[in-house]
């Protein structure tokens, strides 16, 4: 990586405490990612994205502020990318996924509220993440009670703009909805000094719609066994999905699945013959928490495909691009985000119905339900969609964790013991 460190000082990084971090990065990196054999080679891109995660990335976010664009930061996949695109700014997922400055976070928070939030503030208050830093703005969303008071203390350090989600999807939900993405545009509008227009809007809406084509297509070929693609590289694709340009994101993933359909045809695979097939369900997993699809590869299964934010929940829904004008365009995309199956939902049907699709799909051999420790929605909705493949008799484990690696060796055993059920039981 080039000298970044007049740019992280002027971003307001605590330079030591930074440095810190990015030392412990490349040996998880190694061990979860790099470590693994005959990866295809399209993967290198994304290696380089991440070796320069708080590098040129982050530069090209500075440059794009001094030309007069603007950043947003979120912390969600309820946050229309499209109106932020349109205002002239760049949207960045923000640092959430690893054990940060948590005695300082809890300074604010209580100790038992999830990991992911704590690291968001830990991220802050540390001075390690530059691109909560690059940001004229960053754009919250009810999805959870904690999250929205959180959002307060957020503020008093930078300004927050908070989306509030309905619980429900009904007529009056869709239109409160939809008056909540106008509020959002209004604040872009604000910030960025421009207008939203039809135009704008429009092309917008295919950009990110480009992006998610991509990465269907990866995900269509996640359905291949043997697998062309680890579920820890699908992850890590996904995970830079969320702060990566999308044109030129699009545009690797595409090369990435040409060589994988080429590899398919040639009978090339990873990891040689078949392996069970593990549906990875629940909670969001943000750079840099690849510890329990970690456990599962390196336990003899497969994470054929991802269940949640940081799966194909982000992009299986595409906004309708043929609305007439600009309020059509708006309501298109408040319409594609009220789709997503999350569990703040009541009741949430819809994602019981999108699991065993899935299941169905990835020729599924179990299911793992990832839950962070005191996420409520995802923790208590475990009981309804281990109900739903009791009926299907899918085998399903549970694993509830935090981002720290005390636990590791208890979730390797229960992982194992897993694979070895199922292996024994699939037909030869």
């Amino acid at each position: 990586m080039a000298d970044y460190r007049e740019m992280w000082e002027k971003l307001g990084l605590d330079l030591a405490a930074h440095d810190g971090l990015l030392e412990v990065l490349p040996p998880l990196y190694q061990e979860s990612i790099l470590g693994q054999e005959n990866r295809p080679e399209g993967m290198q891109y994304f290696d380089f994205v991440f070796s320069e995660v708080h590098g040129l990335r982050i530069k090209e976010l500075v440059d794009h502020r001094a030309a007069g664009g603007i950043v947003v930061g979120t912390f969600c996949t309820y946050v229309p990318e499209e109106l932020i695109l349109a205002a002239g700014g760049v949207c960045v997922g923000l640092c959430a996924g690893a054990q940060v400055a948590e005695e300082a976070a809890e300074q604010y928070l209580p100790r038992n509220l999830c990991a992911l939030i704590k690291s968001s503030l830990g991220f802050k208050l540390a001075k390690v993440c530059p691109y909560i830093e690059s940001c004229d703005l960053l754009v919250g969303e009810t999805t959870c009670d904690g999250k929205k008071k959180y959002y307060e203390i957020l503020d008093q350090f930078q300004p927050v703009h908070t989306m509030e989600l309905p619980q429900r999807k009904d007529e009056a939900d869709r239109r409160l909805w939809r008056e909540e993405v106008r509020r959002l545009a209004a604040r872009l509008e604000e910030v960025a000094g421009k207008k939203i227009d039809e135009e704008s809007l429009r092309n917008a809406a295919r950009v990110i719609n480009e992006k998610r084509k991509a990465l269907l297509r990866l995900a269509e070929l996640r359905k291949c066994d043997p697998p062309v693609i680890s579920g820890r590289d699908a992850l890590l694709i996904n995970q830079i999905a969320f702060y990566d340009d999308p044109v030129r994101l699009a545009e690797k993933v595409n090369a990435l699945c040409d060589e994988l359909e080429e590899r398919r045809d040639q009978g090339i695979s990873i990891g040689g013959s078949h392996r069970p097939r593990i549906l990875l369900s629940g909670c969001p997993m943000a750079i840099p928490n690849w510890k329990v699809p970690t456990i599962i590869e390196t336990s003899g299964g497969l994470v054929a495909m991802d269940e949640m934010c940081t799966g194909i929940r982000y992009f299986r829904h595409l906004v309708d691009e043929a609305a007439a004008d600009l309020e059509g365009m708006l309501d298109a995309i408040a319409d594609r985000y009220l789709e997503i199956d999350c569990a703040v939902f009541t009741p949430n049907r819809e994602r019981l119905e999108h699991i065993r699709e899935l299941v169905r799909d990835y020729d599924i051999d179990a299911v793992i339900y990832y839950a962070l420790q005191f996420c409520d929605p995802y923790t208590v909705e475990a009981f309804r969609v281990q109900q739903e493949l009791e009926k299907e008799r899918v085998p399903f484990l549970y694993l509830e964790t935090d981002y720290s690696s005390e636990d590791v060796g208890q979730l390797t055993t229960r992982v194992q013991a897993l694979i070895e059920m199922v292996e024994t039981k699939r037909p030869v």
